[in-house]
């Protein structure tokens, strides 16, 4: 490590770790069948980094139970080119035999003869209780082995206590506690590449079509399936359909009436008196009663397979690195815990405290409490409950174009509220807009409201290309990728007169202004011209959208995951491309500014050895060290080395300096080459988060809208006004909760020159991507000091032990 602040270099990282006569031994086993094998390399190397000794354990429990070639020691090399890969690559089985207390007084005899003392394992609640347990009895096992001869009293001594961390993998997202469990969003991939495919099928024959995905005793997967393509109806375990749901369900697709109509079913689907709904019988009402050509699907085990998808990939490593610096840590004391995903955190919690709560929504369910059930889902679910509950009426909304003089005696009428609200699209297009809008112009239909479409950003609201948009102009919007309403990157400045009169000539009460850092900039300029004209003085709210992830307010923006699994994908090919050459090592420009969002994430996700950005500085002694790497990696087994930069991470040292750079300093060893991935990164379909995420926020903002509209005609009666610093707000992600926060207040944690927040959550990642790579010195800021502790801090006060 250097320090940089007193230019020293010191050879700290000895202090950090286990003296490699005293190794700690770290035991890998799993247990379930997603998208582990991220997970798998991160523990792996971030152990193999501490000094300590890490074993693979083939065929989850049935291996730790056999013992022999089922447990060998896990090397660096030997996770080289895994992110890619689906499953498991050291297997998983069920295991009975561990169920049995000789089964699991053979699989302590294995731990105990090898001196691993600190077990990580992958699984689902019931393999991670059978873990807890087998720490729970582990002094009476040790004990019981001594007692029949198998092991000494010294080795008993020097594996006195079995200490365990958990980390789910379940594609169901069934466990209770995290926000996400590892594997699901590559489900979720895999769903909806079907469903895409089947309702273009469906569009163009005219069919009703019923999907069924996997979720026996969880809806978490067919919940946001269904929000993410627009179902007409779902069906989860947690929240059967009220008594007479038939009736319901015709009434809705007749008052539809599309060519095409979507029905997503969990595999546990339920009716009120626990009795399964079968996608047969579904399919028969409608197929019987209204003569619809009707189509069933059964997804199955295809949802297991395929890729991970990047989010899966930096989930899995961040809970791997998690999990080892839990063992780490561990104490005799300690107990059992399970690495959580908490918003934009990595979190440890209770492992059986987690695992009693997700038996309690079994309980919750089958005791008819399915109020309960949702709530004790958590909070995400919940929101995903919610925002499907409001999308889904039965009748869209009939609703007349409103006058331009609005007597408060009809304003918020039943049926009728006589606002209108407008939609615009500012700055560079990008995955999950059309969501976006889609969401927000059926919830203000919903709530009564006009919705208006204005069309190619600002200059379309100062051109008056402004027009109202109905329920059905929106239908299938959340597959779509751009911006089907057109968007510039111009912002009001010049225009602010002609603006605020046509917000007059078109009645506007309230604007939804959709896009990127332009989108915050010019919310700005509109708060900042109330002064001179009224007419901006209308609730406002900006939704972040944007693959460079620059918006300040939000940990996350629409269309970052879409550019950031096309990224992945790339990468993912380009290395490939080089297991036949060998020895070459690709420089790949990404975009996002001078934002490093894309270039870091997908360092993670793609496994590069480096990744330059503009919020990190680099000089010319940082590529030579990296060039020095790069050598030293071509003497390994894994030939081929890849180097991500962001678009502006620096003005000198371009992509085509680094291209050159690279190249001439790697003859004779490497050679090189270029790829500057462009605007492909802002194309393609939408991934499901984006489509989930642009849905609940053009919700959220209609319905926050809706408050501020209500709150002014009480200050202002019979007209709107609004120019408090907490009618313009920005709609972001923070941690676990979508927040309003002023857009005036987010000035201070914003580089406008730079177009960047000054605080940025995910650059505290950086060190788990250098660490991953196998730099051998990993340099750090001192800002970055607390980070880098996450990695390393206690690990040189092991003492013995393996994982």
């Amino acid at each position: 490590v250097k320090d940089k602040d007193s230019n020293r270099n010191s050879d700290t990282r000895n202090k950090y770790t286990v003296n490699n006569n005293n190794k700690l031994k770290i035991k890998w086993l799993y247990t379930g069948s997603t998208s582990m094998n991220a997970a798998v390399r991160a523990t792996v190397r971030v152990g193999i980094y501490t000094g300590a000794k890490v074993y693979f354990v083939h065929e989850g429990y049935q291996g730790l139970v056999d013992g022999g070639d089922n447990i060998k020691p896990a090397t660096w090399e030997s996770v080289s080119m895994m992110l890619q890969l689906g499953g498991t690559v050291i297997g998983s089985a069920r295991c009975m035999d561990f169920k049995e207390k000789w089964g699991r007084l053979k699989a302590a005899c294995n731990l105990v003869k090898l001196g691993i003392t600190n077990l990580c394992v992958i699984g689902g609640d019931g393999s991670l209780t059978g873990a807890n347990q087998f720490r729970t009895e582990w002094s009476e096992l040790l004990a019981d082995l001594i007692k029949q001869g198998k092991i000494t009293a010294e080795e008993a001594k020097r594996s006195s206590h079995l200490n365990i961390v958990g980390m789910v993998g379940s594609i169901d997202n069934d466990f209770c506690g995290t926000d996400m469990t590892i594997g699901t969003d590559s489900a979720l991939h895999r769903i909806i590449e079907v469903v895409d495919a089947i309702t273009t099928t469906a569009q163009s024959h005219q069919r009703t079509f019923i999907l069924e995905v996997m979720g026996r005793h969880c809806g978490y997967l067919a919940l946001v399936t269904a929000l993410a393509c627009g179902a007409d109806w779902v069906f989860i375990p947690e929240m059967p359909p009220e008594d007479n749901w038939e009736e319901h369900l015709c009434k809705r697709l007749i008052a539809r009436g599309s060519r095409l109509n979507v029905i997503i079913m969990a595999e546990g689907a339920q009716d009120r008196k626990q009795k399964p709904i079968t996608c047969d019988q579904v399919k028969n009402l409608v197929s019987k009663k209204l003569g619809f050509d009707t189509r069933s699907t059964i997804l199955g085990h295809v949802q297991r397979g395929g890729t991970p998808s990047a989010f899966d990939r930096i989930l899995g490593s961040r809970m791997g690195v998690e999990a080892v610096m839990a063992l780490l840590e561990a104490t005799p004391e300690t107990p059992a815990c399970v690495v959580s995903l908490s918003g934009n955190m990595a979190i440890r919690l209770p492992l059986m405290e987690c695992v009693q709560v997700t038996k309690d929504v079994t309980v919750a369910m089958a005791e008819g409490r399915f109020e309960d059930a949702v709530n004790l889902r958590g909070k995400s679910f919940q929101n995903n409950w919610n925002t499907y509950k409001m999308l889904a009426h039965v009748n869209p909304p009939e609703v007349k174009v409103a006058p331009k003089i609005h007597p408060l005696s009809v304003l918020f009428s039943p049926s009728q509220s006589n606002i209108n609200i407008a939609i615009v699209n500012v700055g560079a297009p990008c995955a999950g807009m059309n969501a976006a809008v889609r969401s927000a112009v059926r919830a203000g239909l919903i709530q009564g409201h006009q919705m208006l479409a204005i069309h190619d950003g600002f200059d379309g609201l100062a051109n008056g290309q402004i027009e109202p948009i109905t329920w059905a102009q929106v239908g299938g919007w959340t597959g779509k990728g751009g911006s089907n309403l057109g968007t510039k990157r111009n912002l009001p400045g010049k225009n602010i007169e002609q603006i605020s009169l046509n917000i007059a000539k078109f009645n506007i009460h309230s604007l939804i202004i959709i896009g990127g850092f332009e989108a915050y900039l010019g919310g700005l300029e509109l708060v900042t011209a109330r002064e001179k004209y009224e007419e901006l003085c209308i609730p406002m709210v900006v939704i972040p959208a944007t693959v460079s992830n620059n918006v300040p307010g939000s940990d996350f923006s629409i269309g970052a995951d879409t550019a950031l699994n096309t990224i992945t994908t790339t990468c993912d090919r380009i290395k490939q491309s080089a297991a036949g050459t060998k020895r070459r090592v690709f420089i790949i420009e990404t975009m996002g500014g001078y934002c490093g969002y894309l270039a870091t994430m997908a360092g993670l996700s793609s496994g590069a050895d480096a990744a330059y950005i503009y919020e990190e500085p680099f000089h010319i002694h940082d590529l030579e060290l990296n060039v020095v790497h790069l050598i030293e990696k071509m003497k390994t087994s894994v030939k081929r080395g890849l180097i991500l930069r962001n678009s502006n991470a620096n003005d000198n040292y371009t992509t085509q300096f680094l291209y050159n750079l690279y190249s001439e300093e790697g003859k004779g060893t490497f050679d090189c080459r270029m790829n500057i991935l462009g605007h492909m990164q802002q194309g393609g379909t939408p991934t499901p988060f984006d489509r989930n995420f642009g849905t609940k926020m053009g919700a959220k903002s209609v319905m926050w809208l809706t408050d501020k509209l209500k709150e002014s005609l009480f200050v202002s009666p019979g007209r709107i006004f609004a120019n408090t610093p907490d009618s313009a707000c920005v709609l972001g992600m923070k941690r676990r909760s979508l927040i309003f926060q002023p857009l005036a207040s987010l000035k201070e944690d914003t580089d406008f020159e730079h177009r960047i927040p000054k605080t940025e959550w995910w650059l505290k990642l950086r060190p788990i991507l250098k660490i991953l790579a196998r730099y051998e010195a990993v340099e750090i800021d001192t800002s970055e000091v607390a980070a880098m502790e996450h990695i390393i801090k206690k690990t040189g006060e092991i003492k013995g032990g393996k994982i």
